[in-house]
């Protein structure tokens, strides 16, 4: 039965006064208007506004303010009113709130009074749930992870921004929800993770309709290190500027917010880099952003620097991979999949006055929320990324390396580096893409619950790495969700220069967790700009001879990446290029193709495998070319003798020469 907003809004006014807050002596709560520290808005005021207007006349930014004044708002009505279920946090609660905030926005630039109708109609059905999000502490009380802090943002900021088309007793509802909905939730998440002795145990709400359930008992701990903290910080600390002087929680909701986001800034790297992946870096460094922002603006409190921000945009950037079939790809290491939206390299180039996160705030990915038109300031010169940007090792210990900006460019990238939230098992995994295509790629698509076929996605079989006797590197079960596995590998040696790049990744902790023979499992690039690239994987075992196989995935999600198998090499063909792969080995090397055992409706997940036969010892060199489709590859030629690699290679105007030294672990690379 479907409760009615009248009757929900009047037994939970009645059970109002029993609430009690965490950690909290007083239980009142006071809505008489007292003196704010600052009368400035939340985001922006109202002198803000023609510049906002202007703005989404840029071509950068118009076609989001298309979407959202153009949104059919009939279909929206026909949602709220006919088909949200209230016990639906993760789809249907997402929608509505995605609703309130596009309309209040809308309506906040246009004074629309269509967006108006369909903001309070979106605002009201967000009120009667009764509960803000789908996650309890003890059976009892809620945890707010996403929903509940993406509400109480968005409630916060429509009852700005519209404020004088809203009675009083809504807005006066809207404050009291706000302090027993969202503000107590996001505290329980935060102070659960400060002190995950004290915590009775988190678990799903049994009302709530999602599907999946997982091992919470850790999640406390888990999440600490994970973008799932920063969102509860952002609304709780913005619920603590919405109903300062009106709420006795006001102040201690703020300063659990600071004190969390100031735990939380070494998750990045020194140089602005953030371990769970690109697509993950935009929620969390804007949500991060956000509540900052809201501090200075509302309380003067100024921690703007909390991290390298200027150094997070030039990590959005050199993670940036476009390509003809997906203009927002990206580097997609983990559950990544674009770069996303960027709004806050906006805020970052604001803030900064910083040229170069201008340009990515007006050139990479997408900007998809009103943040982007928000912080936007034409005033901020643009200016192009030079060549010292096109090689990065960052502080994570992630390699990529460039040719350029554009989808025509080539870009390896090499995932070393340690455990994080979101990863999958792809130490040592490669993801390159040259012409606007991907060409040895990291798949798409994992799921998210180990009860899925398509778990097997996130394997290291599933990725352009390699296997021992056919098995990956030590990877969790799922049973706890898509948290961290306990696999380490390190970048050991690094050098880049305008035309080429050479690095080896140690991955041998990853691999002797799941076998403890093995002593070693190192893999080197040689990157030769722009269009040649080695790769020299080195397996030692102390016992027991066993195979080795080298994985290369092939793009294949609009069914056009084809693999074939030539001679000692094989050929990866897309429609805008190809890339041909010859192997040379000290041992001998079988070659076949196949496919991951996933469902049909996942997609199908070619690849191509070379088999090294059972030894203790496995030295093996794929060189590969990147060519246009239409046409040829060059020459190569290589042998193994005396503990090195000879190869020669004549490839659209490079004749290069290139020797690998095998003796040591660590390989000497001659390159003439």
């Amino acid at each position: 039965m479907r409760t009615t907003r009248r009757t929900f809004l009047q037994t939970t006014l009645a059970a109002s006064s029993a609430l009690v807050f965490p950690l909290s002596t007083a239980n009142a709560f006071d809505l008489t208007p007292r003196p704010e520290t600052s009368k400035r808005g939340l985001l922006f005021d109202p002198e803000d506004l023609p510049r906002m207007r202007e703005t989404i006349r840029h071509p950068r930014f118009s076609p989001y303010w298309k979407s959202i004044s153009e949104a059919n708002l009939s279909a929206d009505n026909v949602f709220l009113t006919r088909e949200l279920l209230l016990n639906n946090h993760v789809h249907h609660m997402l929608q509505a709130r995605q609703i309130l905030e596009r309309t209040s926005f809308a309506y906040a630039i246009s004074q629309d009074r269509r967006q108006l109708e369909t903001a309070k109609l979106a605002l009201n059905r967000i009120l009667e749930y009764e509960r803000w999000d789908y996650f309890l502490e003890g059976g009892k009380d809620s945890i707010g992870l996403q929903r509940a802090p993406e509400a109480t943002i968005a409630m916060s900021f429509a009852l700005e921004w519209l404020n004088d088309a809203l009675e009083a007793d809504t807005k006066k509802e809207i404050e009291k929800q706000i302090a027993e909905k969202g503000a107590p939730a996001c505290w329980r998440t935060l102070y659960g993770m400060k002190h995950p002795d004290r915590v009775k145990g988190w678990g799903f709400d049994p009302e709530s309709d999602y599907k999946f359930r997982f091992d919470l008992s850790r999640w406390p701990i888990i999440l600490n290190s994970t973008n799932l903290k920063v969102i509860p910080i952002a609304g709780l600390g913005i619920a603590g500027c919405t109903l300062m002087g009106k709420h006795p929680q006001a102040q201690r909701w703020v300063d659990m917010a600071l004190q969390s986001a100031q735990a939380f800034a070494p998750m990045f790297g020194p140089d602005g880099s953030y371990d769970e992946g690109i697509s993950y870096w935009g929620y969390t460094t804007l949500h991060l952003a956000l509540v900052l922002e809201v501090f200075h603006r509302k309380l003067n409190l100024d921690e703007r620097s909390l991290i390298n921000f200027s150094g997070s945009a030039r990590h959005a950037l050199q993670m940036s991979m476009p390509t003809n079939k997906r203009p927002g790809d990206c580097v997609n290491f983990g559950d990544a999949s674009v770069i996303g939206d960027i709004s806050v390299a906006a805020w970052i180039a604001r803030t900064r006055r910083d040229a170069i996160a201008q340009y990515v705030a007006t050139s990479v990915g997408e900007i998809k929320n009103y943040y982007g038109v928000i912080w936007y300031d034409p005033s901020v010169k643009v200016t192009n990324p030079g060549p010292d940007l096109l090689d990065t090792r960052f502080s994570n210990d992630w390699v990529v390396s460039r040719t350029g900006w554009d989808a025509k460019s080539t870009v390896v990238a090499l995932r070393s580096g340690g455990p994080a939230n979101h990863e999958h098992a792809d130490r040592n995994s490669l993801v390159v893409a040259s012409r606007g295509e991907r060409l040895l790629n990291d798949p798409f698509k994992a799921a998210y619950s180990h009860t899925q076929q398509h778990w097997l996605l996130r394997k290291t079989e599933a990725h352009t790495a390699v296997l021992i006797g056919g098995k990956g590197h030590q990877y969790h079960d799922g049973r706890e969700g898509t948290n961290s596995s306990w696999a380490e590998a390190h970048i050991v040696d690094y050098t880049a220069t305008t035309d080429r790049l050479v690095t080896t990744s140690d991955a041998t902790q990853a691999y002797a967790l799941v076998n403890p023979v093995v002593n070693a499992v190192r893999r080197t690039l040689i990157f030769l700009k722009p269009d040649i690239l080695f790769i020299y994987d080195r397996v030692i075992l102390s016992s027991d001879p066993t195979s080795v196989q080298v994985r290369f995935q092939v793009f294949n999600e609009d069914s056009l990446g084809i693999p074939s198998i030539e001679g000692k090499g094989f050929l990866v063909s897309r429609p805008s290029a190809s890339l041909r792969g010859t192997v040379i080995s000290a041992g001998p090397v079988m070659l076949r193709k196949d496919a991951h055992d996933v469902p049909a409706d996942i997609g199908v997940y070619p690849f191509i495998e070379a088999e090294s036969s059972s030894a203790i010892d496995h030295r093996i060199v794929t060189v590969c070319t990147m060519q246009d489709a239409k046409k040829s590859h060059g020459s190569v030629k290589g042998e193994y003798k005396k503990n090195a690699f000879d190869i020669r290679i004549e490839h659209n105007g490079q004749k290069r020469h290139v020797q690998i030294k095998t003796d040591e672990l660590l390989p000497i690379v001659t390159i003439g």
